[in-house]
């Protein structure tokens, strides 16, 4: 991890077009806040780490909810061709 020290209004610049300003610092010690400002192309994903978190939570949950409507899905219609298959051994007789 690389480790810089900013003052109010200097900027870092991460790869060609992503600029990091401290645009404010309030506080000190643990209590302390820096207010970032981000300039980046139109389309580049800025997200608080938490956010990117709580993104990918919601979508493994949505992506194991749809795994288990296929799994029921897939019962309901191996059920529904047994059925059919002794109705018809039924209808036979």
């Amino acid at each position: 991890m690389l480790v810089l020290t900013r003052k109010v209004n200097e900027a870092i610049i991460v790869g060609n077009d992503v600029v990091v300003r401290v645009l404010e610092v309030k506080g000190t010690g643990s209590k302390a806040s820096v207010k970032l400002g981000f300039e980046a192309p139109r389309g580049t994903k800025i997200l608080r780490e938490e956010v990117e978190r709580e993104v990918a939570q919601e979508m493994s949950r949505a992506a194991s909810a749809g795994k288990d409507i296929a799994r029921v899905m897939s019962r309901v219609k191996e059920e529904a061709e047994k059925r059919e298959k002794r109705e018809n051994s039924l209808d036979k007789r």
